[in-house]
């Protein structure tokens, strides 16, 4: 049976080829252009401000004279849509099909920032603007609505009360969720097994769970068998069934993130599982750890629902989570703008804008407390090493063989970055009996 081949075979394939080497081309001192890599060209510049300004003009012709078309939203729709076609034939005509997909998909994720962006912005300067009638009161801040009604002016009555009562029932629930949720996200990163499975999945549902579901719960468990009245504390640990989820979920994310080798290496020094979780993983994920706090935080702050069921309405002033109604901001706010009265709407958009801003100052407080990155030190506290460091010179300094150790291991260590807060130990040369290879 004969085997056919693609390829016919060579008139010289029997003849020995000469080896192909490889050659190092000669240097003349000629340098070629060098390529600015962090400007746009004007080329792609033009492209995309030409096809801005085509799809403006195309969409105000086609609403403004060829078509009955009216609206803004849907002016601005279709100006988008002939922007993407019409960069798209732009960018065709000097790049290949790749660079024009890559083009427009960049594009898109752009217009997505900046219309998430617009709305956070729109929601913020349009609460503010609305409640800024209220804000500019300083009595706004420091009384409360128990001399205040519907029909009294601006000048009178506050939301001093909702503020403190939101402080403490979310202190309240941060003090209950922070070692709860970190803990519970340790024990599933750390542990592991069949039962952290089965609360991973029991988490990730409650992530997902009605905020009046949760209202509910709590008002026939807590303030029907329990306390049976409303309270600040019940109030909170309607806050805390909200915010458990999303802590837990989220540091467990960041847990993950720790590298194993960290982990290994405080094993190998002879360390405990939880000393090892106490002294690395934990400062590791810090930064981590403390946006999940914030997430949670926004996330309980903002609670109606919850609130509404089981801390009460009150306009007076109640520093006792455990007895009496406690109102929070939410609902104040709520209670503010279901009233006809203009002033009454207007105490509700200042309160929506005095929540928006403790969220705020919130956020920058969790910020500066754990945004510092694992081993690196502050002043305070590196002065503070310091300190230490000068506090033991001077103790052994009554042995002269000692200080004069200490000396050259202090000028090494001065020498050497910090790793943990703690400056790395030079290294002591051994004998030739201790290390005999």
């Amino acid at each position: 049976m004969a085997i056919v081949t693609p390829e016919a075979p060579t008139a010289d394939e029997g003849v020995p080829r000469e080896p192909i080497r490889t050659t190092i081309p000669l240097r003349d001192g000629h340098v070629g252009e060098r390529r600015d890599l962090r400007t746009v060209p004007f080329g792609d510049r033009f492209d995309l401000l030409g096809s801005m300004a085509a799809s403006l003009a195309l969409s105000s012709l086609l609403f403004g004279w060829l078509t009955p078309m009216t609206g803004g939203i849907g002016w601005a729709v279709l100006s988008f849509i002939a922007f993407l076609g019409i960069y798209a034939v732009m960018s065709s005509l000097r790049a290949d099909r790749l660079a024009v997909r890559e083009r427009i998909v960049t594009a898109l994720f752009y217009s997505a920032g900046i219309l998430l962006l617009g709305a956070l912005t729109f929601v913020l300067f349009f609460t503010l603007i609305r409640g800024s009638s209220a804000l500019f009161h300083g009595n706004f801040f420091v009384e409360t609505m128990t001399t205040a009604g519907p029909l009294d002016p601006l000048t009178v009555g506050g939301i001093a009360h909702a503020v403190v009562g939101t402080l403490i029932q979310i202190g309240i629930a941060l003090v209950i969720t922070i070692p709860l949720g970190v803990l519970t996200a340790v024990f599933l990163n750390e542990v592991g097994g069949p039962f952290a499975r089965f609360v991973r999945t029991v988490s990730d549902a409650m992530t997902a769970l009605p905020s009046i579901v949760a209202g509910l719960f709590v008002y026939a468990a807590v303030v029907t068998l329990i306390t049976h009245e409303r309270s600040g504390f019940a109030a909170s640990i309607a806050i805390s069934v909200m915010m458990l989820p999303i802590i837990i979920r989220a540091s467990d994310v960041v847990l993950r993130l720790v590298p194993h080798n960290l982990r290994e290496a405080s094993y190998a020094l002879g360390s405990s599982r939880w000393r090892t979780v106490w002294n690395v993983v934990l400062p590791t994920s810090r930064s981590g750890l403390v946006t999940a706090v914030i997430l949670g935080t926004a996330r309980g702050i903002g609670e109606t629902s919850p609130v509404l069921l089981t801390s009460g309405v009150t306009a007076q002033m109640n520093l006792n989570p455990f007895s009496g109604p406690m109102i929070s901001l939410p609902l104040q706010v709520f209670d503010f703008v279901k009233s006809p009265e203009p002033n009454m709407i207007a105490r509700g958009f200042g309160a929506a804008a005095t929540l928006v801003l403790l969220v705020l100052t919130l956020f920058i407080i969790a910020r500066l407390i754990g945004g510092r990155g694992p081993g690196q030190l502050s002043d305070r506290q590196r002065r503070a090493a310091m300190a230490a460091s000068a506090r033991d010179l001077r103790r052994i300094s009554a042995d002269p063989a000692q200080h004069s150790r200490a000396v050259r291991r202090l000028s090494t260590a001065s020498r050497v970055p910090f790793f943990g807060g703690r400056a790395a130990p030079a290294a002591r040369p051994r004998s030739p009996e201790e290390n005999p290879s």
